[in-house]
């Protein structure tokens, strides 16, 4: 990135858009360094970007396609790119497809959700078309079922499956009970939400032959955020320079953090997009430097994605973490926080997902669940002692646990991605 490509960003943002010629009204005329720059506040931003009299956009909405955002954490928000940007967009994760082990001659399936403003379907669709290498271009979708989707594969012999980490495990989990083989496939390609060890597993037992990797890490506010890097670790990835650069600031100072191994939130600059720049703006992730390479990055998982049940804060990894400790024979495929709230107090249900034909999950009704689940309570209550604290003093209910098929995990009906926390307390 050269500091006149930035200046110019923010020269050209502070002249033509409302909020940004507000946010930095305190600033000196001239700037071309992003330190120099405050953070975007998420809240603010989208206040000030409204659907009608936005004043975040540089210009009139008049050549552009609009995408809507924010389905699975908070009320819709609504993306805009012009052409130029899209094409710049898919172009560059397109390229990133490579390192994710795209291949000449590739069937890739893309199992991602569309309609009704998404965007990660249409997204994967042209990336795949303007990527180096060529291919074959399988739309399925995610909303397609597993019954229809499975011989369209096998008729077709996909070599590549993309989608959402629980729209791969839905259909691992039919591919399972169903006996079929797909032995064409050799790459799984998730995105949008992280994927764990139990949700490996079931990807395993399914598709034995194929690798999982991440697609990529971008977002349809954020935009371009992390190509793959090859490796054992999918959560690494680098930069897309030159269009975008990343940071990872301290959760106290909010200064840069430039040492490996120190965990911190990830700020994306767009540097292609004018039409509603993206300047300094969260992504919602907390990432770390590894040290490995120029610009690689780790991802740690979503910045805010955990609960409070009574005064207790629990986070989704520490239920993962537990389940982890606890499941040493690998029984638990996927996992859900569900909080609810009766007699006066909340409770904390950890339902968990067995793989079909898992004796711990199917025909024991005795030990052999009964064990695990005492486990892995155990666990997180020693990770999190404030919670059996707060059950002596009679502020919650004890943890408990339900166990599910990975089918009956709750997902947003329009990404397709596992809701990680379920809140069924009664808001009235």
């Amino acid at each position: 990135m050269s500091a006149q490509q930035l200046s110019d960003l923010i020269r050209f943002a502070r002249h033509n858009s409302p909020y940004y010629r507000d946010l930095y009204a305190s600033l000196p005329a001239h700037v071309d360094r992003l330190t120099d720059l405050p953070v975007v506040d998420q809240q603010e931003f989208w206040a000030a970007n409204a659907l009608h009299d936005s004043q975040v956009l540089t210009g009139p909405l008049s050549e552009a396609t609009v995408y809507k955002t924010g389905g699975t954490t908070g009320s819709p928000k609504f993306s805009v790119y012009t052409r130029d940007e899209w094409r710049t967009f898919v172009t560059a994760f397109g390229e990133g497809l490579v390192d994710a082990g795209l291949r000449p001659g590739h069937r890739v399936a893309d199992l991602f959700y569309a309609g009704e403003l998404y965007a990660s379907f249409l997204f994967v669709l042209d990336s795949l078309a303007h990527a180096p290498v060529d291919n074959v271009r399988l739309p399925i979708g995610g909303g397609a079922p597993p019954e229809s989707t499975i011989p369209t594969l096998c008729d077709l012999s996909a070599h590549v499956l993309t989608g959402t980490t629980t729209t791969l495990c839905r259909l691992a989990e039919q591919v399972v009970s169903s006996g079929a083989r797909l032995d064409s496939v050799e790459l799984l390609l998730f995105g949008g939400e992280a994927l764990f060890d139990d949700q490996r597993r079931l990807l395993a037992a399914a598709f034995p032959g194929a690798e999982a990797r991440s697609v990529g890490y971008a977002s349809v506010d954020a935009g371009l955020l992390g190509r793959p890097v090859p490796g054992t670790d999918a959560r690494v990835h680098r930069a897309f320079t030159p269009y975008s650069v990343v940071e990872i600031l301290d959760d106290s100072t909010g200064e840069p953090i430039t040492e490996p191994g120190r965990p911190g939130r990830v700020v994306v600059t767009s540097l292609f997009r004018r039409l509603m720049p993206i300047i300094r703006y969260p992504a919602g992730d907390r990432a770390e430097w590894t040290g490995t390479g120029q610009g690689h990055f780790r991802i740690l998982g979503r910045a805010e994605e955990g609960v409070r049940v009574g005064p207790v804060s629990l986070y989704t990894q520490d239920a993962q973490d537990a389940v982890a400790a606890a499941d040493t024979e690998g029984h638990v495929v996927g996992m859900q926080l569900v909080v609810r709230r009766w007699d006066g107090r909340d409770g904390l249900v950890l339902r968990l997902a067995t793989a079909p034909g898992d004796d711990t999950g199917d025909r024991v009704t005795g030990s052999g669940r009964a064990a695990l689940a005492e486990a892995v309570v155990a666990e997180l209550e020693t990770a999190r002692p404030l919670y059996p604290d707060s059950v002596r003093a009679g502020f919650v209910h004890p943890l408990s646990v339900e166990w599910a098929r990975h089918r009956d995990l709750a997902v947003n009906p329009r990404s397709g991605k596992l809701v990680r926390v379920l809140d069924e307390r009664p808001t009235a």
